[in-house]
């Protein structure tokens, strides 16, 4: 089956085509990651210059998630043109190999409001990224990995 006949339903009304990752090998510790949408990310370890670390990618997934999950209120509220950055951080464990604590900040300006509509915004912001942040809620509810290798 080709990856355009793969379909997810999303509400059981809406198909769409599954989008398919996959990383490969391309030098020692250096992969690219892909989508069958043709998007691509350097993959490597901290001393290969100009890639992301796995750890770096789930940070960044995180935060990219944050930044989505907020961006319709934040939108309906500022107008489409409002700037946003998400920054997280978060110390390894290196004797258990996790992420004990992340730690994200979104940086907005609200300066435009006042005080009581600032904290109602944020208030919905802070609902809408616990409601619908995919990777977040992953995150802190745990996930099951489940791998099995193919040979030939």
């Amino acid at each position: 089956m080709s990856t355009d006949q793969h379909l997810s339903q999303t509400d059981g009304s809406t198909a769409r085509p599954h989008t398919e990752l996959w990383v490969e090998r391309t030098g020692t510790r250096r992969y690219t990651g892909r989508s069958s949408r043709g998007a691509e990310v350097l993959v490597g370890s901290e001393d290969v210059d100009g890639v992301f670390t796995p750890g770096e990618l789930l940070k960044i997934a995180l935060a990219a998630c944050t930044g989505m999950s907020s961006d319709r209120p934040l939108s309906r509220r500022l107008g489409d043109d409002y700037d946003a950055t998400v920054r997280v951080s978060g110390a390894a464990d290196r004797e258990n190999e996790v992420y004990p604590v992340l730690d994200e900040v979104l940086e907005i300006d609200l300066s435009e409001l006042d005080a009581d509509a600032a904290q109602r915004l944020l208030v919905v912001v802070e609902r809408a990224v616990d409601a619908v942040c995919t990777v977040g809620r992953t995150i802190k509810a745990g996930a099951t990995v489940n791998l099995s290798i193919e040979t030939d």
